[in-house]
Parts: structure tokens; C-alpha cells; sequence
């Protein structure tokens, strides 16, 4: 499981994760696991209430950007820096670090910045709920609901 932030752990439909290389929009810290949202064609950190998340950051395209020689962490620059995001519209993710109780169907938001990003009370409608979390423990797993998914939203 993810320490922190977001894992993607499988898509409704089947199949592997659809990893894409995208260009930051601006000059940033991102960690594995950070939900990001697309603008202007550009990824930055996702935030609640915005309207085309595309997916969880899984590093830097070119492994010299990486911060400290962590693969996982990029110390981005703006129209410059790519970055590999997994973008299933159908894609279920995991947040380990959830523990309030949820029931499947559930709405839900994003907060928190990099590396600590998790999920909180619904006001924005960005992720539902996919499975019932039978204990506290147990990880919370959501999917963008398609009226905020940057690809489901150009269908």
C-alpha cells in the first residue's frame, strides 16, 4: 500500500493502468501518489473544486529530475517538466491513509498537498466510493466520478 497519497489498483473494465506523459503546468514538488489535475493541457497537484483531474502521479519521465534520486518525487518547472500520470477514466484507487467509515457510493473530495493528499467530506463530488470499507483499517477506494475526470468529461 501507498504511504502516502493515492495507488491505483485496478480499472472497472480490466486492463493495466494507461500510464501518459504530460508536461507540469507549473513550477512544483509532486510525490507518487498525487492526485493531478489537467489545465491548459498541463498537469499541476490536485485541489478540490477543480473540474478536470486526470489521474495519480507516478514519477518523472526522465529519472535526472528526480528529487534526491527518488523516483517517485519531481521538483518540476512550468511547460517544462514531463511527468507519468495514470489517466483511466475506469481506474479504482486506493487511499490507505482514509480512516473514516465509507459506504459504496459515497462521494467524496481531495485535500492536502503533496505527499500527504487524502480524501475528505463531499462538497465538490471529485471521487465515489467503489467499495464498502468493513473496518476502520481497511483502505478507502474511490474512483473520479466522470463528471470530474478530465477524459470521461470529452466523451
Amino acid at each position: 500500500m501507498a504511504a502516502n497519497g493515492f495507488e491505483w489498483k485496478y480499472n472497472v473494465g480490466g486492463g493495466r493502468p494507461l500510464i501518459l506523459t504530460l508536461l507540469m503546468k507549473d513550477t512544483e514538488t509532486l510525490t507518487r501518489g498525487d492526485m493531478l489535475n489537467v489545465e491548459s493541457g498541463e498537469v499541476d497537484l490536485c485541489a478540490t473544486g477543480d473540474a478536470a483531474i486526470a489521474g495519480v502521479f507516478v514519477g518523472p519521465e526522465n529519472p535526472d529530475d528526480a528529487v534526491d534520486g527518488k523516483p517517485g518525487t519531481v521538483s518540476g518547472t512550468d511547460s517544462t517538466t514531463l511527468v507519468k500520470v495514470i489517466v483511466n477514466p475506469d481506474a479504482v484507487y486506493e487511499d490507505a491513509n482514509d480512516t473514516s467509515a465509507r459506504l459504496a457510493g459515497a462521494t467524496l473530495d481531495i485535500s492536502g498537498a503533496t505527499g500527504a493528499q487524502t480524501l475528505a467530506a463531499s462538497s465538490n463530488t471529485e471521487f465515489v466510493v467503489v467499495e464498502r470499507k468493513r473496518q476502520a483499517s481497511d483502505p478507502t477506494r474511490v474512483m473520479i466520478c466522470s463528471s470530474a475526470h478530465y477524459l470521461a468529461k470529452a466523451q
